[in-house]
């Protein structure tokens, strides 16, 4: 197993554990290392999310689908993001969103 995805494993530990602070701090330090690591991207979507920070949850689930772009996954999880995005902010533009996000990720998944 490579170093970077040992990290990972060790900060998923720390999100079960629910310490979200040192779980952001390691997932930021792995996705400095490799801004292509996806499964950090995805994670830092549902800390951040869990934490309240919706605007970062979103930049990191959409960077996710910019990543992977025909994963089906990701843009659920994006849509998921957005919904909860809006239920932390009201704002409208998150619902478009999660609509379009699944969308696409049923598009996808048809495509297989």
């Amino acid at each position: 197993m490579s170093d970077i995805h040992a990290q990972y494993n060790d900060v998923e530990k720390l999100i079960d554990e629910e310490k979200f602070e040192e779980a952001i701090k390691g997932l930021e330090e792995i996705v400095a290392q490799d801004d292509s690591f996806v499964l950090a991207h995805l994670a830092l979507a549902r800390v951040y999310t869990k934490t309240g920070q919706h605007a970062e949850a979103v930049q990191h689930g959409e960077k996710a689908c910019e990543l992977e772009p025909n994963e089906s996954f990701n843009f659920t999880a994006l849509s998921v993001t957005y919904q909860r995005a809006w239920a932390g902010t009201q704002d409208q533009e998150f619902i478009r969103k999660a609509e379009d996000a699944m969308a696409r990720a049923q598009t996808l998944q048809m495509q297989q």
